[in-house]
């Protein structure tokens, strides 16, 4: 077996290490950071103790406010534009995937020249841009441990993936305290993210043994903190988990792929404002069930390492209860369906046949261990719009 594998340089986890960003500069022999996040963390005072860390340390650093939820064509190149008006040697991202997964397209960008649709797969990225510093907010994305980006063509309406490891960031603190005031719905659809990204990991076709390691232990430490958190954001000890879980989980798909799942949601956030997610929730339990058949005891292990199947079970029955319990979770987090979140119907079904093409041409359908056909991709969609 031949596989390669890619991690940050340095990366640091715990209870107030967001603070620690002078130091880590320090150590990786930068100074002069641009700081992408966005306004809402600035005007509630989410940045107050990094932008105290700084100052003390004497780093004067240029902060770009105005990212946006799912990262565009526009926005990306308005803080291009912000950073190339001083000389920078580092962009940190401060936020969640939204604020990193831009970061990580302007850095490239910056050294690089040209148009962030050049980069979008299938082409692989590998040469270095400027180096990322990612400080997570939200226990989901990963993306502090992946050598991907996604970003929206707004002309288009295409979520277009960026892939290689150029879109590695070099550092990562990672500290679950500033996760403590996240809304409960923020929460779910975060969280339900990370545990899509460590399920797809462990049963993509490109998975590896050191994938496997991150991804069982993320599901091990996502799953039975979900629910905790949802009743209570100030859980200290459920917060930790998911954190811990999220940069497991980024680190296993960033090393294997993300799979059917990933393929079809992002369309839908490209289209009907779906937030990322949120409609990986939407389509996990209809997408396990429909690609299970393709390796059903790697999907048994997600389920017993879950804790909703024990070890003497048959593997179908495993599968069985894996994918009542991710309807269940649907249910308990109060995740909508297409139909329920506002999509009309008709609006639905006229971009079935643009959402199959957009998911095709992403590759990530292809790493399913059920690949499926364009029919079956289209009948998944038609039956998701009213599933939840």
């Amino acid at each position: 077996m031949e596989f390669s594998v890619g991690f940050p340089r340095s990366m640091r986890f715990g209870a107030g290490v967001s603070r620690q960003l002078p130091d880590m500069l320090q150590q990786i022999g930068l100074s002069r950071p641009f700081v992408m996040t966005d306004r809402f963390l600035w005007d509630n005072g989410r940045l107050d103790a990094i932008r105290d860390a700084l100052d003390q340390a004497g780093i004067r650093a240029r902060f770009f406010l105005d990212t946006v939820p799912e990262p565009d064509v526009p926005s990306i190149e308005r803080a291009l534009a912000d950073l190339l008006l001083d000389e920078h040697d580092c962009i940190v991202a401060f936020g969640g995937g939204s604020p990193i997964d831009s970061a990580k397209a302007v850095a490239v960008l910056a050294r690089h020249g040209g148009h962030i649709s050049d980069y979008k797969a299938p082409h692989l990225q590998n040469d270095a841009g400027l180096p990322v510093i990612a400080i997570p907010t939200t226990a989901g994305t990963g993306s502090e441990a992946t050598r991907f980006t996604v970003i929206t063509d707004t002309e288009r309406d295409e979520k277009m993936l960026c892939a290689g490891l150029a879109y590695l960031p070099v550092a990562a603190l990672v500290d679950f305290e500033v996760t403590l005031t996240k809304p409960a719905r923020l929460t779910a659809d975060t969280g339900i993210d990370a545990l899509t990204h460590a399920i797809e990991a462990y049963v993509s076709r490109r998975a590896t043994p050191v994938s496997d390691l991150f991804a069982l232990a993320a599901i091990e430490a996502i799953a039975p903190n979900l629910r905790r958190v949802w009743a209570d954001g100030s859980d200290m000890e459920a917060r930790e988990q998911l954190m811990l879980g999220a940069t497991y989980a980024g680190v296993a798909f960033s090393n294997s792929s993300v799979a059917l799942v990933h393929g079809m949601s992002r369309p839908i956030g490209a289209h009907f404002h779906v937030p990322h997610g949120l409609s990986n929730a939407m389509l996990l339990p209809l997408v396990t069930e429909f690609s299970a058949p393709g390796n059903v005891a790697r999907y048994a292990r997600c389920a017993k390492v879950m804790g909703v199947a024990s070890d003497g079970e048959g593997d179908q029955m495993a599968v069985s209860r894996l994918v009542e319990e991710l309807a269940a979770v649907n249910r308990d987090l109060a995740v909508p369906s297409p139909n329920a979140y506002g999509v009309t119907r008709e609006r639905w079904e006229e971009m079935i046949p643009v959402m199959v093409e957009q998911a095709i041409a992403s590759g990530s359908p292809a790493n399913n261990p059920r690949v499926p056909t364009e029919a079956e991709m289209h009948a998944l969609y038609r039956r998701a719009f009213d599933q939840g």
